[in-house]
């Protein structure tokens, strides 16, 4: 896909030879599901660099915890690799998958009923994750709402723009706003 390519090409820049891919609809997930999930899990543990990329959120993490390799994946970047993600792939990596559902009038359909217990993501940052922001009164309110009520603030960006997070440190490229206990803070751009 482009947005990998594009990606790869970013990344060599800064040492990386190794990148992997792992999208949604990736059938090393059906295969990790059934008997190559050592394989799969290898293919993870090999690359410098794991993409996620964008799709339907419930599905992806449905796939990613029926395969196994969402626990692959968590150890992967607690031992330093470094592990992207665009769009869903961003918001795996938050704590929980609640903004994939919301707001109502933008949001994945959770068409295999993935039920609300089990939207438990990689909990790599402690912050919630807001893909393809687009800066109308009707988002910001809705994501004022939803802050009031997470226990997480929310950061939001629009496309072009995203989050670095490594170690402690946190760095806004382009466009990123902050809700947070109902108020909203631009942060970035």
């Amino acid at each position: 896909p482009g947005f990998f390519r594009r990606f790869e090409r970013r990344y060599r820049a800064f040492g990386g030879t190794e990148f992997h891919c792992i999208a949604a609809d990736d059938p090393r997930l059906a295969e990790a599901a059934g008997s190559g999930r050592r394989e799969a899990i290898a293919f993870i543990h090999s690359s410098d660099v794991v993409y996620l990329s964008g799709g339907n959120t419930f599905y992806y993490l449905w796939h990613l915890r029926r395969s196994g390799l969402l626990p692959a994946l968590r150890r992967f970047a607690d031992r330093g690799g470094v592990l992207a993600g665009l769009s869903a792939g961003a918001i795996l990596a938050t704590p929980n998958i609640g903004l994939a559902a919301y707001p109502e009038f933008d949001r994945d359909e959770n068409e295999i009923g993935l039920p609300s217990s089990r939207w438990t993501a990689l909990d790599l940052v402690d912050f919630e994750f807001f893909p393809h922001f687009r800066r109308s009164r009707r988002y910001r309110e809705a994501l004022c709402r939803y802050s009031g009520r997470s226990r997480f603030p929310v950061y939001a960006c629009s496309d072009g723009s995203g989050i670095v997070v490594e170690g402690d440190r946190f760095t806004a490229h382009g466009d990123v706003w902050l809700f947070d206990r109902g108020q909203e803070r631009k942060i970035a751009g």
